[in-house]
């Protein structure tokens, strides 16, 4: 028993060093080799897919806040002891509603760019011209 070590705790595993040759690398791309043009396809359509789920979100955050923007005005209308609150919170939600249809705007910009990068990746190439 005195031979064997006996660490408790988080950073003291230590099994023996493999040597450098048998270490496998990912198909993530970290590896020693570049990837093909079909995984960089791929990635740039997941990507654009990311892009337009995110970018749904972003718009359907825009119609929420802007519905309560909507509902805390007539809230200000109707509850004329409060209204000053109401007013506080209408203000909040139109911006939370600008703020959110900044980043619906950003994400489909950059699934306008994902989508051209994956145009490039999978052969087809737009020439600009005008």
């Amino acid at each position: 028993m005195s031979e064997e070590k006996h660490h408790h705790g988080l950073f003291h595993h230590h099994e023996e060093e493999k040597p450098a040759d048998e270490f496998a690398y990912s198909s993530t791309g970290e590896g020693c080799y570049a990837e093909s043009a079909t995984d960089s396809y791929e990635k740039h359509k997941k990507d654009e897919k990311s892009h337009k789920h995110k970018e749904h979100l972003g718009e359907m955050g825009t119609v929420a806040a802007g519905a309560f923007a909507m509902y805390e005005k007539h809230q200000a209308k109707k509850d004329p002891e409060h209204a000053h609150k109401h007013k506080i919170e209408e203000e909040i939600a139109a911006a939370v509603a600008v703020g959110s249809g900044g980043y619906a705007f950003h994400e489909h910009h950059e699934k306008k760019e994902a989508k051209e990068e994956a145009e490039e990746a999978g052969g087809k190439k737009h020439h600009h011209l005008f």
